[in-house]
């Protein structure tokens, strides 16, 4: 979890990633490679993400709070990856 934590906080500082009112246009668009969000979320914020990823056939992980809190300072409960070599990256640690 660590290592998905340090490519979600790279991929952040080099603005490879959509939140807010950018995520679900992002994963309309297709722009969006893997959706990450926590634990925290809203259960009706979960259902919408996970829909609109199966959907358009992204990938969606669900990250336990704490780790996803690591990430950044912004108060955010999810986020896209833009990039797909980070995209990439996380999925392969995901998947073991």
């Amino acid at each position: 979890m660590n290592k998905i934590v340090n490519y979600c906080q790279l991929a952040l500082r080099c603005g490879k990633t959509s939140t807010g009112s950018d995520l679900i246009p992002s994963i309309q668009n297709q722009k969006a490679k893997i959706v990450v969000y926590s634990s925290a979320c809203g259960l009706n914020r979960k259902k919408k993400l996970k829909d609109k990823c199966a959907y358009y056939k992204i990938e969606c992980i669900e990250l336990n709070e704490l780790f996803f809190n690591q990430i950044t300072q912004k108060n955010i409960q999810s986020l896209a990856i833009t990039d797909q070599k980070f995209a990439e990256m996380i999925m392969n640690i995901e998947k073991g």
